[in-house]
């Protein structure tokens, strides 16, 4: 799985701009990092049975190479919103022609509605960018990129199509609570692979770059998820043996609450 600056025009719709800025601001502050490895959370408390993606158990990640990534790149998402917001407030005067081009793909999402919406910018984005590797890109096995500097360069991987697509969708009104990047392990070719998710009527469906079809989560198939970004922060998918396990010693709790009941209600009954 060098950033570049984009030359912003001049102040005449300072105010708007700021306004959108702010509007479109949508990740709550870090929690402080621990040193780690990519796909190697650290400290982790197991916290929830969520709605998230593929409904499995998560734990939030409260350190590692991950969460340190995805920090660095919400830092840069700060100041490309910024950037984003002066253009759109004034397009005539943007000089940035990836911030006008990715704004068109935003404003074609904002023009539909529901399935519509998601999939004009799924296509949209999958068709703007170039697929290649960060290694033959960067010079870096992993580099996880902004949408403008994505779309500067025409290129990236998996993690800058779902990075772009999160922010388009977020920007065309898709409510941060059904926004989602999830991180997966494709088992055939042994490899890990980023994904953007919409949540839609209570179901989720996954905004592939190796694709244009959405697929909803329970269709995935050959791959496993691992973690989960969204606006909170990184969670881990727990493991689905633990899964297995802890349902079937609650299943046997409950089956024994419903012996012992049973046998207290022979006993009444004699």
């Amino acid at each position: 799985m060098g950033r570049q600056m984009m030359g912003i025009f001049g102040h005449s719709h300072a105010l708007r701009a700021v306004m959108l800025a702010l509007g479109i601001a949508w990740f709550a502050p870090a929690a402080e990092l621990t040193a780690g490895t990519l796909f190697t959370p650290g400290a982790a408390a197991l916290v929830r049975k969520s709605a998230e993606p593929f409904g499995v158990f998560t734990t939030h990640v409260y350190g590692g190479g991950l969460l340190e990534k995805w920090l660095t790149v919400e830092r840069e998402l700060d100041d490309e919103r910024v950037q984003l917001a002066l253009c759109d407030g004034d397009r005539e005067r943007c000089v940035s022609t990836a911030a006008l081009q990715f704004l068109a793909i935003v404003d074609a999402g904002r023009a539909r509605e529901g399935r519509t919406r998601l999939g004009e910018i799924n296509r949209a984005i999958n068709l703007a960018i170039r697929p290649i590797s960060d290694l033959a890109q960067w010079g870096e096995v992993d580099v996880w990129s902004p949408p403008l500097v994505t779309f500067a360069h025409g290129a990236g991987d998996c993690e800058d199509y779902a990075i772009a697509k999160l922010v388009a969708l977020l920007m065309a009104g898709v409510s941060p609570d059904d926004l989602r990047i999830v991180v997966m392990h494709d088992t055939i070719h042994d490899e890990d692979h980023a994904v953007a998710a919409a949540r839609l009527d209570g179901h989720w469906l996954t905004l592939d770059n190796r694709h244009m079809a959405m697929v909803e989560d329970a269709s995935v198939r050959n791959y496993r998820p691992l973690f989960v970004i969204d606006q909170h922060g990184v969670m881990q998918y727990v493991d689905t043996d633990l899964q297995l396990a802890q349902s079937a010693a609650s299943n046997s709790d409950v089956q024994r609450d419903l012996i012992s009941s049973s046998n207290d209600v022979i006993s009444s009954s004699n």
